[in-house]
């Protein structure tokens, strides 16, 4: 976000210019692609898509890395790593898209859109800490665990609170003489164990949506690889090194 905020207001005036005048704004020879920014921010862009592609594949598929953190927090960096590479190659381009280039970057495109909307369901199939899916069986055995603790407890049934909001269960924690300070204790869980309920609810549905998403962003995300491959091959067989 900073980032395209950033380089926005710096090259306004060039980016709002048509095609065939932007030669003349001052800096041209800087923000064009193959410029020293335009082409600097191309290779950024790049590094950035590739480390959050392949730390996240490796992580999630190799199993000596199994302990190397959270799958979860893996996922969050590859989405700002693929994003924030996304946002500068759009730079990059200066916002011109013309030959096998505009397939690449409309691929990248879908496969940023669908990465998104991949995490939404993502998240929504619980899962270990190691990232493993849980099965039906096992969150049902959670919840019962959660529905037991609180009949144990605090003497309230699940299946007798439906949809009450809180303030009708305080009044059957205050029947059962159940202290003021654990009030906020007792509508987490209650709020886990709906929460709970409603992905045991909804896994079936949440599983083929992510295979089907997979059959979105997968094939996309391979066509971008093999586009990037060739445009940059391309680039270096006619000289463009930047700086090295």
């Amino acid at each position: 976000m900073i980032a395209g905020i950033s380089f926005t207001y710096i090259g306004r005036t060039y980016y709002q210019l048509p095609e065939e005048l932007r030669f003349e704004h001052p800096m041209y020879n800087l923000l064009k692609p193959s410029g020293f920014v335009g082409h600097g921010l191309g290779i950024a862009g790049t590094a950035f898509i590739l480390i959050g592609l392949f730390s996240y594949m490796v992580r999630k598929r190799m199993r000596i890395f199994y302990e190397w953190g959270k799958l979860k927090y893996w996922l969050e960096f590859h989405i700002f790593m693929c994003t924030l590479g996304t946002v500068l190659i759009l730079f990059h381009t200066s916002f011109k898209f013309g030959g096998i280039v505009s397939v690449g970057f409309w691929s990248l495109a879908i496969v940023w859109i669908s990465g998104v909307a991949g995490r939404f369901i993502y998240i929504r199939i619980p899962r270990t800490i190691e990232g493993r899916e849980l099965s039906v069986n096992e969150l049902q055995k959670l919840k019962n665990e959660m529905d037991n603790d609180l009949q144990k407890r605090y003497g309230i049934t699940i299946s007798n609170i439906g949809k009450n909001n809180f303030s009708n269960i305080k009044l059957k924690l205050i029947e059962n003489k159940i202290p003021a300070g654990d009030f906020s204790k007792v509508r987490k869980l209650i709020r886990r164990e709906r929460i709970l309920q409603k992905r045991i609810n909804q896994l079936d549905k949440m599983r083929k949506l992510f295979n089907y998403w997979h059959v979105l962003h997968l094939p996309f995300a391979l066509i971008m690889l093999i586009i990037l491959v060739i445009h940059v091959s391309v680039v270096l067989f006619f000289g463009y090194k930047w700086v090295f």
